[in-house]
């Protein structure tokens, strides 16, 4: 069934439903008409058997014969013995209830269906009900034929076996044509998206005019389009840049060893070629690194060892870890103590982010470094603040964006790669990172991270 197409499954569903109420309906009219057709019969009838019984009541039994002569019905007056005291001349002397059905009709009146009733052709509906006269007791037995109800009922069943097919199948029809319009939007959007290529990605699905739910899936689908298109882009741009950041070191490297091979004479030139070598090598490992940290971090799968760490112990190995670094530059590294704060943490990809934060302060602050950590609302602030100039207003919406450099950053040594690192180790810890410029002068930077 689930390989059957839409359309005909819910022309068959709608089919079956249809074929149901259809049958349901004739049955009802069929039992309701051969119902009303009994109850006229039925009070036919009482209506005969009551005037018989006026008939014994007042003793006028010599018109019996003619009331009981009626066509196609016949009428009988019988002791509670069952003897016939007065009967329609075509019964003769027949008595048409038992001894047994004669006594039970003297004390209650009931009605039945006789297969064969002589001088009725085909069934009969027979009443039997007691009358008095004379001081006795009698019972008044009445009969209609039924060839008339039968014949009606039969007509009105050949018309429901005839008509409901053909209401069915004019529905069936309609329904499969409806659903056909219906999901013909479906179709269209379905050949726009096979359309839809790489090469192509400002493509969008066509909505239909209703507003309705495939229109709203339509705009759900093109809203998504729009994310692959931004994520495409994305892509491409990093491949750029990255392909453009490898190229320098892969030149400066490539230039070094063959500067060695022509013209390196002693082994102090040739200690010094390798020495460069080696120091672009490593800058290209640490690029290959954080390369594969953010491609980690874009498919929701950067790994953490999450334990309870003291934020006081990952400041104060940060200050050590710079300490030479910034007083040999004639600036200071403050950390403030942040009063026994702990974090559910990767320790190693918070040292990382925390590096890069002092790194980007160094490189392109001035003045002393400040690293404080804070808490509030269920949540732990870590700054790193200098006095710098600060970040131009237009960088300050991409700063951590990938390969994303100020102006006067791009001639440096960075790749751009610091701060988006700080934002992804960020978001894996389910937080986020922040950058502005100070009132005065300098810039703070943070992440914020659940303490939880």
């Amino acid at each position: 069934m689930s390989r059957v197409p839409i359309r005909l499954r819910m022309t068959l569903a709608f089919t079956i439903v249809m074929a149901i109420l259809l049958a349901a309906l004739g049955i009802y009219v069929y039992s309701r008409f051969k119902a009303d057709l009994s109850d006229q019969i039925d009070q036919s009838l009482r209506t005969h058997g009551d005037d018989i019984a006026s008939l014994v009541a007042h003793k006028d039994l010599s018109r019996s014969v003619t009331l009981l002569g009626r066509e196609e019905s016949f009428a009988q007056v019988l002791t509670p013995d069952g003897r016939i005291y007065a009967t329609t001349p075509l019964l003769g002397r027949n008595a048409q209830l038992t001894p047994a059905e004669a006594a039970a009709a003297a004390r209650g009146s009931f009605i039945t269906t006789r297969s064969h009733v002589q001088s009725i052709q085909g069934q009969a509906r027979l009443l039997a009900r007691p009358a008095t006269g004379r001081g006795q007791t009698y019972v008044v037995v009445v009969a209609a034929t039924l060839d008339d109800r039968n014949e009606s009922l039969r007509n009105l069943r050949t018309i429901l076996l005839v008509g409901g097919p053909v209401a069915l199948l004019l529905a069936s029809l309609a329904g499969y044509l409806v659903s056909g319009s219906a999901l013909r939007p479906v179709e269209a959007m379905r050949r726009r998206a096979a359309a839809i290529s790489a090469a192509e990605p400002d493509e969008r699905l066509p909505l239909p005019e209703a507003y309705d739910e495939l229109r709203r899936l339509g705009e759900t689908l093109n809203q998504m389009l729009g994310r692959l298109e931004a994520a495409l882009e994305r892509e491409r741009t990093f491949v750029d840049d990255a392909s453009h950041e490898l190229r320098t070191p892969l030149a400066m490297l490539k230039t070094e060893l063959e500067l060695a091979l022509r013209y390196a004479k002693t082994p102090e030139e040739m200690r010094a070629a390798i020495a460069s070598a080696i120091a672009e090598v490593d800058r290209l490992s640490a690029l290959a690194e954080d390369l594969l940290v953010l491609a980690r971090s874009e498919q929701g799968k950067l790994a953490l060892q999450l334990r309870r760490v003291r934020v006081s112990d990952l400041l104060g190995d940060l200050r050590e870890r710079f300490a030479n670094r910034v007083d040999g530059s004639g600036r200071s590294l403050v950390v403030e103590p942040p009063n026994g704060l702990t974090i559910d943490g990767d320790p190693m990809r918070l040292e990382q982010a925390l590096t890069n934060l002092v790194e980007n302060a160094i490189q392109h602050g001035d003045g002393p470094i400040t690293v404080r950590a804070s808490e509030g609302d269920g949540e732990l602030e870590i700054h790193v603040v200098d006095s710098g100039p600060g970040f131009p207003p237009d960088f300050l919406s991409r700063a951590f964006e990938r390969f994303s450099r100020a102006d006067h950053a791009r001639g440096g040594d960075g790749t751009g790669l610091g701060l988006a690192i700080v934002e992804a180790i960020a978001r894996a810890h389910r937080g986020s990172a922040h950058a502005a410029n100070r009132d005065g002068s300098g810039a703070d930077v943070w992440i914020e991270l659940p303490r939880d």
